[in-house]
């Protein structure tokens, strides 16, 4: 059976930040992630998920100004120093959250920067990334995300982030398929997965259009879970959706859709 975990940046958003660690674990999940941690306090969030019997799944690198619109900084040649000292600091939570592996968001494609210069960044960026990580025994993954929710997102598509991760040649740079990002670019889910699925060390699912609870929209996610339980994928799930009613009335689709 697939192992959930609750995305607290879209979960049980009816009541404050650091109370969704109780509801997640009312509700039956036994981990979690989230966009960021780096608005509280490290002590806090550590205590909250030992106070609740929840593993930190996983959280994201520092993205550059989010609330402005940015979407990561690793393909920018202008920030890299900033990106490397988000490194350290993603380290210094994961390290205390017990989280083993972070997420490194590529960015919008910078303007009026050549593409050799985006990419070369991007690689060195991550070479130096999973290097540090290595160190504390994390993984690093890299995340393709659709460019209709986000319009020039640099990394886009499966093929073009194993290739990424290939030429990167770190042991420990996987990649997180995120199923509705790849269902709104590229489709193929099953054929995709079932070829990439050593090298796929998380995923996070939402149904499409919408971006709301599995069984809402066009995946067929029953059939798409037994087929992930089969090929032997053990990592976690992440449940990074919008729920079309409220989180709580709206789990009832792990009981439905899971067999």
């Amino acid at each position: 059976m697939p192992k959930f975990n609750a995305n607290l940046t879209l979960l049980f958003n009816e009541v404050p930040f650091l109370e969704r660690f109780q509801a997640a674990a009312e509700a039956g999940f036994k981990g979690v992630e989230f966009l960021f941690p780096y608005g509280f306090d490290k002590n806090e969030l550590a205590e909250r998920l030992a106070s609740h019997g929840l593993v930190q799944v996983l959280h994201n690198l520092p993205a550059g100004n989010w609330e402005s619109g940015e979407r990561g900084i690793a393909c920018h040649p202008q920030r890299v120093g900033e990106f490397q000292d988000g490194v350290g600091r993603a380290l210094e939570y994961a390290t205390a959250l017990g989280c083993k592996q972070l997420n490194c968001l590529a960015g919008i494609t910078p303007p009026a920067v050549d593409a050799d210069t985006v990419h070369t960044t991007l690689v060195s960026n991550l070479r130096f990334a999973a290097a540090e990580l290595d160190k504390a025994g994390i993984r690093l993954l890299v995340e393709p995300i659709n460019t209709f929710d986000i319009p020039g997102f640099h990394l886009h598509g499966t093929a073009q982030a194993i290739a990424l991760i290939d030429e990167v040649g770190a042991d420990n740079l996987f990649l997180q398929h995120d199923i509705y990002h790849m269902q709104r670019m590229e489709g193929e889910l099953a054929n995709t997965i079932a070829a990439h699925w050593p090298r796929i060390a998380h995923m996070q699912i939402a149904d499409n259009p919408g971006r709301n609870e599995p069984g809402t929209g066009e995946i067929n996610y029953a059939w798409l879970f037994n087929f992930i339980d089969q090929l032997g994928y053990d990592g976690w799930i992440g449940c990074e959706y919008k729920p079309v009613a409220g989180t709580q009335a709206g789990l009832g689709w792990i009981k439905t859709l899971v067999r």
